[in-house]
């Protein structure tokens, strides 16, 4: 466990350097434990896939910690604390999702080189990549992008050299050892394979985000004409 500062309202603790269950685990039970026992001045916690970035008033903790200490070494010596004390497991429900794409053509620009990258035909990529049971580690990058692990090696592919300025709404990309869904228009380097008709991020809701850290996932590949019948549905079966 390593920590850093991230300015002076703000303290990274870190757990390892790979993407790995075991590491999850650990950021998932410290972000548990500081919900359920924040320090006076914590103000929330943003998890990530190997690290967990905790911010807080500095005012608020010096002064409550009878200002005797940097507010950063404080917040450090009470995490130490907590996580020698803490023992409950963490409490996560599973949950297992289905998210249709169609891969390809229109929607999958980049489909034909990545099948041409790995040397397979682009009904292997397809196959390979809807096969999977993937792991939502974390939501990053644009509101509700979930990085997803479990990518066969067969599909890891370069990002491109050069991002496209606009990527659509719902589009799935590989970027290395990743794969993942732009829930927004933004630019983007990953290679596009496909896209859902699933409206992923829909801020008027109460969970605005379709797709949560902790969920597993996995693609169903559809049509053209099953796409346009459920484009901008936010759920599907």
């Amino acid at each position: 466990m390593k920590f850093s500062a991230l300015g002076d309202q703000a303290i990274i603790v870190t757990f390892g350097e790979e993407i790995k269950r075991d590491i999850y685990e650990k950021v998932q039970r410290l972000f548990q434990a500081l919900q359920q026992h924040p320090f006076a001045g914590m103000i929330e916690c943003v998890p990530s896939f190997t690290s967990l970035a905790v911010y807080y008033n500095v005012y608020e903790v010096w002064k409550r910690n009878e200002r005797s200490e940097r507010s950063h070494d404080y917040v450090r010596q009470y995490i130490k604390e907590l996580c020698d004390s803490y023992k409950e497991e963490v409490k996560q429900d599973v949950k297992h999702i289905s998210i249709p794409v169609c891969y390809g053509g229109e929607y999958g620009p980049d489909l034909e080189e990545v099948a041409h990258y790995h040397g397979l035909q682009v009904e292997d990529v397809i196959r390979i990549h809807s096969e999977t049971t993937y792991f939502v580690y974390m939501l990053g990058f644009t509101p509700g992008f979930p990085y997803l692990g479990g990518l066969s090696k067969e599909l890891e592919t370069p990002r491109k050299e050069t991002p496209r300025l606009q990527i659509s709404p719902g589009s799935v990309g590989i970027g290395g050892n990743q794969t993942g869904i732009y829930p927004l228009e933004t630019p983007g380097g990953w290679n596009i394979i496909g896209r859902t008709p699933i409206s992923l991020f829909n801020p008027e809701e109460e969970t605005p985000t379709f797709i949560q850290s902790g969920m597993y996932l996995r693609f169903i590949p559809i049509t053209k004409e099953e796409y346009v019948s459920l484009e901008g549905a936010k759920e599907w079966m």
